[in-house]
């Protein structure tokens, strides 16, 4: 289990936390009033890597430690560095819902063989357990999409021991489309001129009348 050291702070203090080079932030739960804290960036952005927002991170140096999911993370739209954290404080025994990305692993022969393209049609996945049995990703084998009638739904997924799906079994998680075609260039027409009565005669004297005609004549004085 991860620990984030952090440092509580008074209310409406966020920009001073900035200034100082720390990240402002909060943590709350259903049995935890919210409380406002500082973090070391360096600190917090090792954490964040490692646990994303499904495993669980404990913040130490507050009145007591809290066990956390990393909620919301707010990010500057212009240097793109984290602004605010929001940390949800979990009850302990209690099952909690969260969002986990999937891994896709193996091949597909659909892919490998028939030039598919894979689609992947969810990219997490919701799902509930105790905050212990919390993983930190789950793996869907793609081996299965072996043409491309083949498709990987939610209760095709082997979920870890006390790990329960909170998608629709129904719902489709990968499937692999046909490659689509190329487009034929467009055949170049060719004109059979003495077929439709045009010779090159002709072409010829009706370019000369078209220039004669173009001729202007002087006008009478």
């Amino acid at each position: 289990m991860l620990k984030l050291a952090i440092e509580t702070r008074p209310k409406n203090s966020a920009a001073s936390v900035r200034a100082k080079g720390l990240i402002p932030g909060v943590f709350y739960g259903p049995k935890a009033e919210s409380t406002p804290i500082s973090i070391k960036e360096v600190e917090f952005m090792k954490a964040w890597r490692s646990a994303g927002e499904s495993t669980i991170v404990t913040l130490t140096g507050a009145d007591e430690d809290h066990d956390t999911l990393i909620h919301d993370v707010a990010l500057d739209p212009v240097s793109d560095k984290v602004k605010h954290v929001d940390f949800y404080v979990i009850e302990k025994g209690k099952k909690v819902e969260v969002a986990v990305p999937l891994e896709f692993t193996g091949e597909s022969l659909a892919v490998k063989n028939l030039g598919g393209i894979l689609i992947k049609v969810m990219h997490e996945i919701e799902i509930e357990a105790l905050p212990k049995d919390l993983p930190h990703s789950i793996e869907v084998d793609i081996s299965s999409l072996v043409d491309f009638a083949a498709q990987i739904k939610v209760q095709d997924i082997k979920l870890p021991e006390g790990v329960t799906a909170k998608a629709d079994a129904e719902e489709v998680v990968a499937l692999v489309s046909a490659p689509k075609e190329e487009k034929e260039e467009d055949a170049v027409t060719t004109i059979d001129m003495e077929a439709i009565g045009v010779s090159d005669q002709k072409g010829k004297k009706d370019e000369e009348g078209a220039e004669g005609a173009d001729t202007e004549v002087p006008a009478k004085e």
